[in-house]
């Protein structure tokens, strides 16, 4: 068994390092019922995709539409896997199977992930929060040392700082930020840095 990214008596959640990109993709798994979703079909559905099976994954839950983090949606679908994305990156998919909206919240046995909507990096960019524990998935919209890239279409500085601030900086300092690439933070970290990223630019 791969060791637990983090692990409490409700969830256990795994990270997988895919692609050249070295993106996160996580499996978070409710510990009693053995039910899972990964968090990114991002590469190496070689990999990815006997995982899920193996770990009981029924949904896929995508942080934004960019290719480095969907290349395994179409090998998640062909195996039963329903791939969810929010309606301003649908566009960005081969595919999908349900929309996820700001707030939703997505049962995943006993735990509940909340979809928040954090755009900036792109239109669609959502964060999901697990209830109850101190995990916050924050995709490309926040990493250690600041926000995520802006620079692509679609994408605005302006609005992420706003995402960012207004909907995750809100959140208890404790949270563990795991994002779409790289090390883990937290939500305390972070907060005090805010306005030296804005007067950076980036």
């Amino acid at each position: 068994m791969r060791p637990a990214h983090y692990e409490s008596t409700a969830v256990r959640v795994e990270k997988i390092v895919v692609g050249p990109y070295e993106n996160n993709a996580y499996v978070v798994r409710c510990r009693r019922t053995g039910e899972a979703v990964l968090v990114d079909a991002a590469n190496e559905h070689e990999l990815l995709v006997p995982l899920c099976r193996a770990l009981g994954v029924r949904r896929v839950l995508t942080t934004h539409g960019h290719f480095d983090h969907i290349q395994a949606v179409e090998a998640c679908r062909n195996a039963g896997i329903d791939v969810g994305v929010a309606a301003e990156d649908a566009k960005m998919l081969p595919a999908y199977d349900f929309v996820i909206d700001d707030e939703d919240v997505i049962e995943v046995g006993d735990l509940r992930l909340r979809a928040i909507h954090t755009p900036g990096h792109t239109p669609g960019s959502t964060s999901f929060l697990l209830e109850g524990e101190p995990l916050l998935f924050t995709g490309d919209t926040l990493f250690p040392g600041g926000p995520g890239n802006t620079i692509f279409e679609g994408a605005s500085f302006d609005e992420i700082i706003a995402s960012i601030d207004r909907r995750l900086f809100t959140l208890p300092a404790d949270l563990l930020v795991l994002p779409g690439h790289g090390l883990d933070t937290t939500v305390g970290t972070e907060r005090p840095h805010l306005q030296e990223w804005v007067d950076r630019g980036w």
